[in-house]
């Protein structure tokens, strides 16, 4: 890590401390929501991170189950930064619960009528199997690190059981095969759990901006593009070796984020089109709160103009030339600007009265139809991210997930 990534991750991980001790603090006090609008940021956030860990596990699938050799040598770095997402939405959702100390009733007297109590069971399921393919990807190559010292070296040696021998081609066979069942296990696991956050917001039949057959979809589709800019991005800008495998895997990689974000793109304009046809209804007033609301720039400029047609215009003009810069930078654009998307999921819907004059009906401080996320909130999002980078960072280091080499060699 170069010294201005230090510095960054200093700062940032102070910010997030801050965020941290204050939640356990002072709880929901200084947070920008209330008794009309009681989902905000953390919630946009917990669905855009449990995305990019859905996207980036399905994306090392293409390698597991379906055999895509190309995309090879990121597929256990995917499964990497699909643990850490995974890590990162349930601490974030988990700031979001009153009673913190209760999540544990979902395991002891769960509601299978719930969607969330299902969510949770499938995160847990998801996570385990996280767990164990990644052991069984990186099995083959620990018996070369055993002798090493440090932390390195013990987890070899307690990972195979202080094994020094190279796996036989049988052996790595063999484990390809239980990794292959795994993948395939997941890969329904990992639909059925995003596609079950879509499917949380549209069966709140009183939110009729969410209340819709389409949204599984969106929330999958959007699962792919964002988890698989992510990891587009990080294979540009940071992998070791900048040769011509890496150069054609990030061509490879750079078109297929253009397609998902045109494909998502015509989601996204089903999905506005149609409600606003005849301007009229509460959809229709959501919608146009997004669009032309006081918070119009997250839609147009955080969106719009940063998430697709800027990324859009560097692959076209740059990226698909053969300028691997511009592949990563619009990567990140996608990646980093789909937050903006998630905020204009949760929020319009809730910030617009369902029943009219209800605004001016009771006065309190709790009681307004209007939310922008305070600093703490952003502090607490901030900390879940911290812990995400550092996760990802340790096994990075630690474990042979970089084509068997360890970050320290490669950094």
């Amino acid at each position: 890590m170069r010294v201005w990534g230090r510095i960054l991750y200093g700062v940032l991980a102070a910010i997030g401390l801050v965020g941290f001790f204050l939640r356990f603090a002072t709880g929901h006090q200084l947070a920008g929501y209330g008794s009309y609008v009681p989902w905000g940021l953390w919630v946009a956030a917990y669905i855009y991170f449990i995305g990019l860990s859905a996207g980036a596990f399905l994306l090392s699938a293409l390698v597991y189950v379906f055999g895509v050799r190309k995309l090879e040598p990121i597929a256990p770095l995917a499964l990497v930064v699909a643990l850490a997402s995974l890590l990162m939405a349930l601490v974030t959702i988990w700031f979001d619960l009153g009673h913190m100390e209760r999540f544990y009733y979902v395991y002891l007297r769960p509601n299978f009528r719930s969607m969330m109590a299902w969510m949770v069971w499938l995160y847990t399921a998801y996570g385990l199997l996280l767990l164990a393919e990644l052991y069984y990807a990186l099995r083959r190559h620990l018996p070369r690190y055993a002798d090493r010292g440090g932390i390195t070296g013990f987890l070899a040696r307690f990972l195979v059981k202080g094994r020094k021998t190279p796996f036989t081609q049988e052996e790595i066979q063999r484990d390809e095969g239980i990794t292959r069942v795994l993948g395939t296990i997941g890969v329904p696991l990992a639909i059925a759990f995003h596609g079950g956050v879509g499917a949380l917001f549209g069966t709140v039949v009183a939110q009729d901006l969410w209340h819709s057959p389409i949204y599984p979809i969106l929330f999958l589709t959007g699962a792919l593009l964002s988890g698989g800019a992510l990891m587009t991005a990080a294979y540009v800008f940071f992998w070791p070796r900048k040769d011509g495998e890496w150069r054609e895997l990030s061509l490879l990689l750079g078109r297929i984020v253009l397609g998902l974000i045109l494909f998502d793109l015509l989601l996204e304009w089903a999905e506005y089109s149609i409600p606003m046809w005849y301007g009229v209804g509460s959809e229709f007033k959501a919608l146009r709160n997004t669009l032309f609301g006081p918070f119009w720039y997250v839609y147009w400029v955080f969106h719009i103009l940063l998430g697709v047609v800027v990324p859009i215009w560097l692959l076209l003009a740059f990226g698909l030339r053969g300028r691997m810069g511009a592949v990563g930078l619009a990567s990140f654009l996608v990646a980093f600007t789909f937050l903006a998307i998630r905020l204009n999921l949760v929020i319009p819907s809730l910030v617009h009265p369902k029943l009219e004059g209800l605004v001016n009906a009771y006065r309190d401080h709790r009681l307004v139809f209007a939310y922008l996320p305070t600093w703490f909130e952003w502090s607490v999002v901030v900390f879940s991210v911290v812990l995400g980078f550092t996760v990802t960072y340790i096994l990075v280091r630690v474990l042979p997930v970089i084509e068997g080499k360890l970050l320290k060699e490669v950094a």
